[in-house]
């Protein structure tokens, strides 16, 4: 395997991208995720002799030392963070996407039956939130299968779509042989949909992304406060809505229950739904729609 025989695709669209055409004609297609991890991850609490670095503060590289804060990080996303986003969403009447590991809506089952209440779908975010990297192949399809299992039990519905942690390209075979998955978001690297072969078999793939993401308060890179982050949705949404008046875009925005959930932050959720809404030729659909939409309809579209 050299630079040229590389196993990616570096074109895409390329100058030739779809005219899309999203219902009612809207512009912009515009995902709003939630990911929820809250329990699911490493633990010294579950047993795992190592906790996540993914909390709230910088912290020892020492991740051998247990430390209840970090913990306490996420069960403030399961315990109030989450249900603050859930408001916001219900007051502005919308319907997104729950990126949501299956063991931690087992430890927090309300929020499944919220999620089934309110008309939300779910896209499996594994069984744990753990590194698929580390698993052998039978691991992961055990860990896929119970993961599909667990969230049709809790939500009420079985999740059609997939975004893990650490996938590979093994991944894919996995979701095709497991069956009934729409889509895989494990991709970020379009503003649209597109399709895949997996062992001649078609995937389609509908792009995540990570700079409409929360993680830009936080996490490796975060250095934006909640005004500099409503600042980049806003802008982002405005230029795709620009590219759409000719060629309609897709839109993820992302954020996770144990920060965005935060008072000092959910806020930028309210304004930017309230911002897209005002703004028009805006769908805000689940992640669930988007893929079914492509999938009726991706041979209208004019290339």
């Amino acid at each position: 395997m050299g630079l040229f025989d590389q196993d990616r695709d570096f074109v895409g669209y390329g100058r030739r991208p779809p005219k899309v055409i999203w219902p009612e004609e809207a512009r912009v297609a515009v995902n709003v995720v939630v990911a929820y991890e809250e329990g699911s991850e490493l633990s010294h609490s579950a047993g795992d002799g190592r906790r996540e670095m993914l909390g709230e503060f910088p912290l020892s590289p020492d991740t051998t030392q247990p430390d209840i804060l970090v913990e306490s990080v996420f069960q403030y996303g399961s315990r109030a963070g989450v249900w603050r986003l859930a408001r916001i969403l219900d007051e502005h009447d919308v319907r997104g996407t729950f990126l949501a590991c299956a063991a931690a809506v087992e430890l927090n089952r309300d929020l499944g039956a919220y999620i089934a209440e309110a008309g939300h779908d779910v896209c499996c975010h594994g069984w744990r939130y753990e590194d698929l990297n580390v698993l052998s192949d039978d691991e992961e399809r055990e860990r896929l299968h119970r993961a599909v299992a667990s969230l049709e039990d809790t939500t009420g519905q079985r999740p059609v779509g997939w975004f893990g942690r650490g996938s590979t390209k093994r991944t894919r075979k996995l979701l095709v042989e497991e069956g009934g998955f729409l889509y895989d978001s494990d991709a970020m690297d379009d503003d649209l949909p597109y399709f895949v072969d997996v062992d001649g078999q078609r995937l389609l793939i509908v792009p995540y992304g990570f700079v409409h993401n929360d993680g830009q308060l936080l996490g490796p890179l975060g250095n934006s406060t909640p005004a500099q982050l409503l600042d980049t949705w806003c802008r982002g949404l405005d230029e795709l809505w620009r590219e759409g008046a000719t060629h309609p875009r897709m839109m993820t925005v992302a954020m996770h229950s144990r920060w965005m959930g935060q008072p000092a932050r959910a806020g930028v959720l309210r304004e930017f739904l309230e911002y897209a809404q005002q703004k028009g030729g805006v769908w805000l659909a689940r992640r669930r729609d988007i893929a079914e939409w492509w999938l009726a309809h991706h041979e209208e579209f004019e290339a």
